[in-house]
């Protein structure tokens, strides 16, 4: 009888920081009953996947075993933890556990996409424990930039796995529970087998603020700002939130939220219970009638996200609110790698209005959500796990993670996407690999990332369009001049004539010339044609445009 085993594998977020997704399973092998951690989303940029709408993890391997899937558990409520929830659910029709700030988040999403919303089941905090096929999980309280973020405590019948999600070791977060180092030091008292733990900030060296400690500095700003005061945050951090709404607050300001997400996400909080004391708000339409020194808007937008309401103050007006010389702008935020070209363009054309930014190229306006190198190995210390598994960071940072277990006495590997690892024995062992990747919400539909259709657009956006079209009579004669439209390519090119005419000129005169052979088969008739289109269009203006090639025959 072929033993039964405990398995880890990442479907996403092990190897780059997004799409969360990572599967638990316990059983004999290709037998295992599995839970899902997380089910998140990355987004998209113009330069790798123009037009798409969110990136979503491939779970083609899941999906092809979803009945043995029991349940999915969803950390905390940020879009890379619970935005692919809503888009799976029909695939996976698993039961989804979360407390209830995620919950309210997550049962919004599954509204919009027409899914039950009671699939989402609401948990409280450990010690109450749910069961899913031989797992028993509990969400233990971790502080982050979010409310209610829990670690999980997996128990399995080959011992205990604690799966710290996003977490920081902050013992006054301002909104949510406090970190409680006695609480987790209980519960790992009798032994952990698995440490699976974020990795984001293992290069920091420093310890990591608490969000309290923002207050001051931020009450400081706000007090000596002239003109009206923005403030752009994560929309998920409610703590930040609260502590910019307090500062203007103090500052003899009226309070305006501005952009979907902030509302909504300051409406879940309050309706879970997370959020007290916030400072009244007023709408926008009220705002207007405000002298914008007595103003402080809290906006979205600190990626500097098209869509979002920074972006648009950026370009001119939102709402009927207008930035204009001597207001002050601030980023009370990190800006993740690859949004820097989004951030300062926003800075720029907040600059040319006279507008003055301040960002947190100081460090006195932002904290971070993740833990830092010396919280991680604290986190090391009071868990005291028989191996460190490193999740939730590029392979740079899983990496470092590993080393830094290694060298203080734990066992440890890089899992990345698709390493299924054995966590039965002594140490963690590769069980199998399996294929993950990417798939991408494109308009309505979700589409593989191997498709070719993202290629293809890319291609398009480099190299422009042809299409030709050509018509064959009875006999497999052109019938006329074949004719082509152009698009995104220049009108002339180095013979001074329109493009169009030089490719229909060169398109004629092949056909012209093309043998009995060629014109009776349509794909070598339209390869030929590809070919001497794209060849025409080199010589005219250096570029090999993407060609349709359209045949009609009369019959």
């Amino acid at each position: 009888m072929t033993s039964k085993r405990l398995v880890y594998l990442p479907l996403g977020g092990a190897g780059e920081i997004g799409m969360n997704a990572y599967l638990y399973g316990y059983g004999a092998p290709d037998k295992e009953r599995f839970i899902l951690v997380d089910l998140g989303v990355t987004f998209p940029d113009m330069d790798g996947s123009p037009g798409v709408d969110l990136i979503l993890p491939d779970i083609t391997w899941l999906k092809e075993r979803a009945d043995r899937l029991d349940a999915i558990f969803v950390t905390h409520a940020h879009e890379d933890h619970v935005g692919a929830v809503a888009h799976f659910y029909g695939d996976l029709a698993a039961p989804v556990y979360a407390r209830a700030f995620t919950a309210n988040i997550a049962r919004r999403k599954m509204a919009e996409l027409g899914h039950p919303e009671d699939a989402v089941r609401t948990c409280s905090a450990w010690p109450e424990q749910v069961t899913a096929g031989p797992f028993k999980v509990g969400f233990l309280p971790i502080s982050h930039s979010i409310p209610e973020s829990g670690a999980l405590v997996i128990d399995t019948p080959d011992g205990r796995v604690i799966h710290t999600g996003d977490f920081k070791l902050d013992p006054t977060p301002v909104v949510g529970e406090p970190f409680d180092p006695g609480l987790w030091a209980e519960v790992c008292k009798d032994g952990v087998r698995a440490l699976v733990c974020d990795s984001t900030n293992v290069f920091s060296p420093d310890p990591g603020r608490s969000e309290l400690s923002l207050g001051p500095a931020l009450e400081e700003l706000v007090a000596g700002a002239a003109g009206m005061v923005v403030a752009t945050t994560f929309a998920s951090n409610v703590a930040r939130v609260k502590t910019l709404a307090e500062a203007g607050h103090r500052a003899g300001r009226s309070i305006v939220l501005l952009g979907r997400a902030m509302e909504r996400m300051v409406e879940a909080a309050r309706e879970t219970g997370v959020l007290s004391g916030f400072p009244t708000t007023i709408s926008d339409e009220a705002a207007r009638d405000i002298p914008r020194e007595n103003l402080m808007l809290l906006v979205t937008g600190s990626q500097g996200e098209r869509r979002a309401a920074s972006a648009q103050l950026a370009r001119g007006k939102y709402r009927g609110i207008q930035m204009k010389e001597g207001d002050m702008f601030l980023f009370s935020s990190k800006t993740i790698p690859g949004n820097e070209r989004g951030v300062i363009r926003v800075i720029n054309q907040f600059s040319e209005m006279g507008v003055d930014v301040v960002d947190d190229s100081s460090g006195k306006y932002h904290v971070s959500g993740h833990a830092n190198r010396p919280d991680i190995e604290r986190m090391h210390d009071i868990v005291r796990p028989q191996m460190v598994i490193p999740m939730h960071g590029e392979h740079r940072h899983l990496r470092e993670h590993a080393r830094l277990a290694t060298e203080r006495g734990y066992q440890s590997a890089v899992v990345v996407n698709g390493m299924m690892m054995d966590l039965s024995g002594n140490a963690p062992s590769v069980a199998e690999y399996v294929e993950t990747g990417r798939t991408y919400l494109d308009g309505s539909v979700k589409i593989g990332a191997l498709d070719g259709i993202i290629r293809d657009r890319i291609r398009m956006a480099l190299n422009g369009h042809v299409t030709v079209t050509v018509i064959l009579d009875e006999q497999d004669e052109p019938l006329g001049e074949p004719w082509c439209d152009t698009v995104g390519l220049a009108e002339t090119g180095r013979s001074n004539a329109l493009l169009v005419e030089v490719l229909e000129e060169d398109l004629s005169q092949f056909l012209g010339r093309a043998g009995d052979k060629t014109l009776r088969d349509d794909d070598k008739l339209e390869e030929a044609l590809r070919r001497t289109a794209r060849q025409t269009a080199q010589a005219e203006i250096g570029k090999k445009p993407e060609v349709t090639v359209v045949i009609s025959r009369m019959r």
